[in-house]
């Protein structure tokens, strides 16, 4: 195995040779003069139709973000009579991945001992799966495709490398926690070789785009920190086919006012915040339900705080196919969130029509006014959740003009024609301009 498919590209490598104090001699990548004729999809007289291929570094499908995204984007296109594909690489063989790990990891060891005295199991494993991932994405035939969208930073960097050589419109949308995030989490350490290997990838990847699309306005300053020009990015708010329900009526007054929070059970969705709160407004809570909808590390920690502090009105469900359905009967939906970009869960509670109480994370102000659509507040903060709490559940008015301005705004701006319509005029734009 050479060194070109051993080692991570050669900007990685100078990054890290600048790390570790290194010179580093890499000659200059030769691109072929002669590039593959580009295809017009634009005859005239006709509609303007797309041979799209959207690709991930993750798995797809998935529970997730990410996932609803694609299939939503995908969806969206194909009903305009565009062609899509999706990649992603647990599309592909698994013996033959498993082939590839078992020859790179190797190579990989040998390579970063030899050149800088040990290596980094993290960046070590990444760089395999890059890899692995990589050799799958050569098998494509990319030449057929008139628009190449990469959904993460890694995608972006392997068909960046890729379209030196097509010089196709290169769409990346960023959905991942970015580096700064990673050290504030401690998932990786500040300083740290690390960091250098996910900075440069992230540069990398912006600098190979031809264009970002966002997914809110809290992408931008991470992106324009790492190189990004304002004027590449594009904002595009996810919208969703959500199902035209009826909101299920109370039967009577004495009908239990629901609460619902759909989220992974993961630490950073603050479930914890909201139990507190809880706890803070018992005297308010006799006649109301809470439904926590979703599963995940956290739920036996979770069950125990339920249990400690006596909240007794507080229901498990667990993972659910039907939460449009438990959605339609909740009164307040709450997300207590601590870390998050834009949640899907937030966007399905507005197009319910219920009043929403959330957070000040990533792109959620953008979707929630606060007061007007809901209610935003600081993460972490369980005395501000429960005051919020307080005055929705005893507020029948304020819940209810929360509801219907929630509901309105979703139909107007979180819908798959907006988000796909901004989108598409977004490829036309680029493809013309190529």
């Amino acid at each position: 195995m050479n060194n070109e498919i051993t080692f991570p590209y050669p900007y990685i490598v100078e990054r890290l040779d600048h790390y570790y104090g290194l010179k580093s001699h890499f000659p200059k990548k030769v691109i072929p003069t002669e590039q593959p004729k580009k295809r017009n999809p634009f005859t005239k007289g006709s509609k303007k139709k797309f041979s799209i291929l959207i690709a991930t570094f993750w798995s797809y499908p998935h529970v997730g973000g990410l996932s609803n995204y694609i299939t939503t984007l995908s969806k969206g296109l194909k009903s305009q009579g565009h062609k899509v594909d999706i990649i992603s690489p647990n599309q592909f063989s698994t013996s033959k991945v498993k082939k590839f790990r078992e020859s790179v990891t190797p190579n990989l060891k040998s390579f970063f001992t030899k050149r800088y005295g040990s290596y980094s199991d993290r960046i070590l494993n990444h760089k395999r799966l890059i890899y692995v991932y990589e050799k799958m994405l050569e098998t494509i035939d990319l030449e057929k495709y008139d628009i190449l969208h990469a959904q993460d930073l890694f995608t972006a960097n392997i068909l960046g490398r890729f379209n030196e050589i097509y010089g196709k419109p290169l769409f990346y949308t960023p959905h991942g926690m970015f580096t700064f995030n990673r050290i504030k989490f401690n998932i990786i350490k500040k300083d740290s070789v690390e960091e250098s290997y996910f900075k440069e990838l992230e540069s990398k990847a912006i600098e190979y785009a031809s264009h970002i699309i966002v997914l809110s306005d809290s992408f931008r300053e991470p992106l324009i920190k790492l190189g990004a020009k304002n004027r590449n990015i594009t904002t595009v708010i996810t919208g969703i086919d959500y199902p035209m329900s009826q909101r299920q009526e109370k039967e009577t007054p004495s009908h239990k006012l629901t609460i619902t929070c759909v989220a992974r059970l993961g630490p950073r969705k603050g479930h914890n915040h909201l139990f507190e709160a809880l706890s803070y407004i018992k005297k308010y809570t006799t006649n109301i339900e809470v439904l926590i909808v979703g599963d995940g590390q956290m739920r036996e920690t979770l069950e125990r705080q339920k249990k400690a502090l006596g909240l007794s009105m507080v229901k498990f469900l667990g993972s659910r196919d039907d939460v449009p359905l438990i959605l339609s009967k909740t009164d307040i939906f709450v997300l207590p969130t601590i870390n998050d970009s834009l949640p899907l869960s937030i966007i399905e509670a507005m197009h319910s029509g219920t009043a929403v109480i959330s957070t000040n994370c990533g792109g959620i102000p953008e979707l929630i006014k606060n007061n007007k659509t809901g209610i935003v507040l600081e993460p972490g903060n369980s005395e501000q959740l429960a005051h919020a709490l307080k005055f929705l559940i005893t507020n029948k008015e304020a819940r209810n003009t929360m509801s219907t301005n929630a509901k309105n705004f979703a139909k107007k701006h979180l819908t798959i024609d907006s988000m796909v319509g901004k989108i598409k005029h977004l490829y036309t734009d680029f493809w013309e301009m190529n």
